[in-house]
């Protein structure tokens, strides 16, 4: 039986054009022994499954290379080529920092430096994993590292640059790997598939590539796990049932759904997904995702950004034809809150069907508000043009049915009165309007309203004429105090300050009577206006307002603290001894 070995193991880099991904450290490596501007030591960081440490063996490899070809590739016919191939080169060392981390697997490693190379020009040390290697053990090679012999080069390898000491970091040239992006993560699948003779579709391959996260291991990993699945011969739904994806067909079928306001079809879609044993807060994630991607589809320039193949990529651009700006950032608001609270909810299907009728309800929602909105623009553009709304106001008792119309006001301060008689019943409708162009322009004032022409009697209640024209007596004046304190909209305080006591009249003077400093205070702060507003009412403008004390201000009021414990002491003598015994105070 022969021998199987993994793709990650079968297809590993072994110059620098292989390595997927990477080309700008490639590049930079090449001009580096082009140039002969070789440093003692480097570091090379990333995530897991992107090339790090391949990249450091070639690097190895190379430098000693005693035929570099015209690209500055390792010939592989050499001596030294031969002996790495085979993996019994002296030049090269490799260290795993994860199990030899302590000061003494340093100390030994620094013996090993001062050995001069047999074949070649340059001893390579490649420490995987360094961000393990204890404080000590840094400490114990920084001086090494600093300054090694003439034929050593430190190569450094580690997925958690933060954990190394910035004394070590200043003495490495440092490369930064990125993430393996989906469509060279695909490309390179789709040539080791047709190596080994395996017929399997973009889509799927898109699949794994996604599902390896940036990690080109992974993929390769994924690969063979898939061929093992399903032989020679693989289909998307083999790849998706054998990783347990969910089908990315579901999620354009529930935004399709949504638009049309279907919430019976996605909630069978749900249930659907949870049959197949897919977990709920993936679902949420990856439809929050595939909302993302449509917003992505909308715009050309965006368009690059997502990670798909071409077919599907026409998809997105279809289905985001379809959605609104608005749907896509309010769906994308609605998957967000449901993501967050899902694990502390304590019925997490509940909530994501929840968020999916609400989904279902967005556009629905828009076109209801559409007509407020509609009507709060058009009377916005009535107030900034000068017109007023209901001018000519007419009621009619058919169904309760108000018409209103809208004059406008020909830049210029107008006023109308009109009296309009429906089956019986008389309605007073009076406006005083400015245009607001007009008045910015000339600096009119707002107009003071007309004095109203005579009421007739006979269609007007009795309640209705005195309120209207009150007589000047005093149970007139009162009835215009409360008017007055109503009208103005005045504080509570005021309105008791001015009703709390019946005024007097003399000749054109109105007298308010006050029981205390306090209410005088109220009233003297609207003095001049009740009086500018009596004058107005009456058509008199010779009507004064004053205020008098009450005879009940004549008896001493207590009003301070002191005044109260003295009161209180002269009822119960031994409040003043407890006060002193305690050295009692007021608060």
């Amino acid at each position: 039986m022969e021998n199987f070995i993994v793709s990650a193991r079968k297809y590993r880099p072994s110059t620098f054009s292989t390595v997927v991904g990477q080309e700008s450290i490639t590049v930079t490596l090449k001009n580096a022994i082009k140039n002969n501007h070789l440093a003692h030591a480097y570091l090379f960081c990333g995530p897991r499954g992107v090339g790090k440490t391949s990249c450091a063996r070639i690097f190895a490899k190379t430098i000693n290379c005693s035929n570099i070809s015209s690209d500055f590739e390792a010939c592989n016919e050499c001596e030294s080529c031969k002996a790495f191939n085979e993996n019994r080169s002296y030049n090269i060392h490799e260290l795993d920092a994860a199990s030899n981390n302590s000061v003494d697997d340093i100390r030994t490693l620094i013996d090993q430096v001062r050995i001069p190379p047999q074949i070649g020009s340059y001893s390579i040390y490649i420490i995987d994993e360094v961000h393990m290697l204890s404080a000590s053990a840094f400490n114990a090679f920084l001086k090494t590292l600093e300054e090694p012999p003439a034929h050593a080069i430190f190569v450094l390898a580690t997925t958690e640059k933060h954990k190394i000491l910035p004394t070590i970091l200043s003495r490495c040239q440092i490369f930064d790997f990125s993430r393996i992006k989906v469509e060279d993560a695909v490309k390179h699948l789709k040539n080791i598939a047709e190596k080994e003779s395996v017929n399997i579709g973009e889509e799927a391959l898109n699949v794994i590539g996604m599902k390896a996260d940036g990690a080109m291991r992974d993929a390769l990993s994924i690969f063979d796990q898939i061929v093992s699945f399903s032989g020679k011969e693989i289909s998307f739904e083999n790849v998706i049932q054998n990783l347990n994806v969910l089908d990315y067909d579901y999620y354009f079928r529930i935004v399709d759904a949504a638009l049309e306001g279907k919430v019976t079809d996605v909630l069978v879609m749900l249930n659907e997904i949870f049959e197949k044993g897919f977990d709920g807060h993936h679902f949420i994630g990856g439809l929050s995702a595939h909302v993302r991607d449509v917003l992505v589809g909308k715009d050309p320039a965006t368009i690059q950004l997502l990670e798909v193949s071409e077919s599907v990529k026409q998809k997105y651009v279809d289905q985001a034809k379809k959605c609104p700006v608005d749907f896509l950032y309010e769906a994308l608001n609605i998957l967000n809150q449901c993501d967050v609270g899902y694990k502390s909810s304590q019925n997490p299907r509940l909530l994501i069907e929840l968020s999916l009728i609400q989904l279902s309800q967005i556009i629905e929602s828009k076109k209801k508000g559409a007509s407020l909105k509609k009507n709060s623009k058009k009377l916005l553009k009535i107030a900034i043009e000068g017109r007023t709304l209901a001018p000519n106001q007419n009621t009619q008792q058919n169904g309760g049915k108000v018409s209103t119309t809208v004059q406008n006001n020909n830049n210029s301060a107008k006023q109308e009165y009109k009296t309009t008689v429906n089956t019986g019943v008389t309605r007073n409708s009076y406006t005083s309007t400015v245009s607001i162009k007009q008045a910015l322009k000339t600096g009119i004032q707002r107009p003071q309203l007309a004095t109203k022409p005579k009421e007739n009697k006979t269609e007007v209640s009795d309640s209705a004429a005195s309120y209207i024209k009150a007589e000047f007596t005093k149970a007139g004046v009162f009835i215009q105090l409360k008017e007055f304190a109503r009208i103005k909209n005045k504080s509570e305080r005021v309105r008791l300050a001015l009703t709390v006591n019946q005024p007097e009249l003399t000749d054109n003077k109105i007298v308010l009577k006050v029981s205390n400093p306090l209410q005088e205070d109220d009233i003297n702060s609207v003095k001049l206006e009740l009086q500018n507003y009596f004058q107005r009412i009456y058509s008199n403008n010779s009507i004064l307002v004053e205020t008098v004390k009450s005879a009940a201000t004549k008896t001493k009021r207590v009003f301070t603290d002191t005044d109260r414990f003295n009161y209180l002491c002269k009822k119960n003598p031994a409040l003043a001894v407890l006060k002193q015994k305690f050295s009692l105070d007021f608060e």
